[in-house]
């Protein structure tokens, strides 16, 4: 029944699609960190910007973004990212930026919410001690935002998951790539198609269900 999946390089397509997915995670949480503390902060021209990034990202189409990497970047620009002349790692790495620039708009809105619940009271208490902004942040708000909006980043993470699929306009080889190619070689449509939702599946569910577990955990009781 499965006989069409012979010669095909099912696990390698997911683990490209794995990596990613956790690359562009990591990526997108220090970014979308940076921009939120941007955008609560005391300087104008930061929260500007912080803004000004988030809105205009969220409204432009990952697939837009994704190829202004490879055809801007690196066809116009000559922007290799370390990547040399191996085309594969150049648009795996352009991939990465793409969905980090895009990814961390949500990242920060979700952080900055959960900045919005911590009470005032407790910032204007560190910096009564003699806090600065950056301590204030690091040390009071930031630990207690990223316990109460765990949920949401859980949301953004499997959207980043299913996201990566856009890396195929660009020829990275990763799941959706192969399974354009089994759709033209093979007549199992049908098949083809359960094989490769079951695969996100299996990457997106659990991720859903063990960050939900460990916000209700760490949630921070008011």
């Amino acid at each position: 029944m499965f006989d069409f999946l012979e010669g095909y390089d099912l696990l390698g397509a997911f683990w490209v699609t794995v990596k990613l997915t956790l690359l562009s995670a990591v990526g997108s949480l220090i970014w979308g960190t940076l921009l939120a503390a941007m955008r609560v902060g005391p300087v104008p021209l930061m929260r500007g910007f912080g803004a000004a990034y988030v809105n205009t990202v969220r409204n432009i189409p990952l697939t837009v973004i994704i190829l202004f990497a490879s055809l801007g970047l690196n066809q116009t620009l000559g922007v290799t990212l370390g990547g040399g002349d191996d085309f594969d790692v150049i648009n795996f790495r352009l991939a990465v930026l793409g969905l980090i620039v895009y990814t961390s708009a949500f990242v920060c809105e979700a952080l900055r919410s959960g900045i919005n619940t911590v009470p005032v009271g407790q910032a204007e208490a560190a910096r009564a001690i003699g806090l600065s902004f950056s301590q204030v942040l690091r040390l009071v708000v930031l630990p207690q935002a990223f316990r109460s909006v765990i949920g949401p980043l859980a949301n953004v993470l499997i959207a980043l998951t299913k996201n990566t699929t856009v890396a195929a306009a660009i020829g990275v080889a990763e799941a959706a790539t192969l399974m354009k190619e089994m759709i033209e070689n093979e007549a199992q449509l049908i098949l083809i198609s359960a094989v490769f939702a079951f695969g996100f599946v299996c990457l997106t569910l659990p991720t859903g269900l063990i960050l939900g577990w460990v916000g209700k955990k760490v949630a921070v009781k008011r």
